[in-house]
């Protein structure tokens, strides 16, 4: 009995209809997996400033009243960081206030990326409470502490599980001591990003125990505002170098502060 001999045309009309099915199928898988991957996520510790309990030069006392968050420098003001993310920015998305679950944390806001699958959280601590605030941002930089926000049933880790953790704030290594145990970090340490007067001195040796990775920190006094932190979130969700995102940061602070770039270029560093 002779084999069947399809026609050429017929050939040709099975193979293509094979090739569609491939492709529609693999469009299929990769939409699958990126609707299923897990969102990066950003915690900011702020410490509210406070005149009255840091050792700051003092700021006028409506903003400088570290247990009002609506109206504080790094917070409620135009370019504190829930203003800014929320007022001033189109990439980041408001989501919702969390309630806080003790004392110390007066506020915490949620945000989304608007184009990426990544979401931020921002805690305001009490001005009078830096230290706990400095404490718990360098237990979270060591895989500790983590915490897990939901988001429309999306279950958010932060904490020590973040992907980026930041300070923002006065630099309380500057008047206070920590004595912290630090945990042996078995898989990718976080990234850290620190906004505060000569962050890379003073928190040089808490960070190299924790293990994280220093993406941006400081070399001299400066204004903790969220302008540089959203230029130095720009260039990571782009995945930048730390030298590209150092960069980012000078040219943000240099528009806003008019200190000259070369002066902003001077103020920020990153790695170790």
């Amino acid at each position: 009995m002779k084999a069947r001999v399809l026609p050429l045309a017929l050939k040709t009309e099975t193979k293509m209809k094979t090739i569609i099915t491939f492709f529609f199928t693999l469009l299929f898988v990769q939409s699958s997996n990126a609707g299923t991957s897990e969102p990066k996520t950003v915690h900011v510790f702020v410490a509210l400033c406070d005149n009255v309990n840091q050792g700051i030069v003092p700021v006028p006392e409506k903003i400088g009243n570290g247990q009002d968050p609506a109206n504080n420098l790094y917070w409620g003001c135009g370019y504190g960081i829930k203003s800014f993310f929320k007022l001033k920015t189109t990439e980041w998305i408001f989501q919702k206030m969390v309630p806080s679950t003790n004392d110390i944390v007066l506020e915490r806001a949620l945000f989304k990326h608007k184009t990426e699958n990544c979401f931020m959280l921002a805690e305001a601590y009490d001005g009078k409470f830096i230290k706990a605030c400095t404490e718990d941002f360098l237990r979270a930089s060591n895989r500790q502490n983590e915490m897990v926000v939901d988001a429309d049933g999306t279950q958010l880790k932060f904490g020590g599980r973040s992907d980026l953790i930041a300070y923002i704030g006065h630099d309380g290594l500057m008047d206070f001591d920590v004595d912290l145990t630090y945990e042996a970090v078995e898989e990718t340490p976080p990234e850290i990003i620190i906004l505060a007067c000569y962050s890379k001195k003073f928190f040089a040796p808490e960070i190299l125990s924790s293990q994280a990775k220093p993406l941006l920190w400081t070399t001299h006094l400066m204004a903790p505002e969220a302008y540089t932190l959203k230029a130095a979130l720009d260039g990571w969700l782009l995945g930048e170098s730390g030298a590209e995102i150092d960069e980012r940061a000078a040219q943000a602070y240099h528009q806003y502060q008019k200190c000259g770039i070369s002066g902003a270029r001077n103020l920020f560093t990153t790695g170790h």
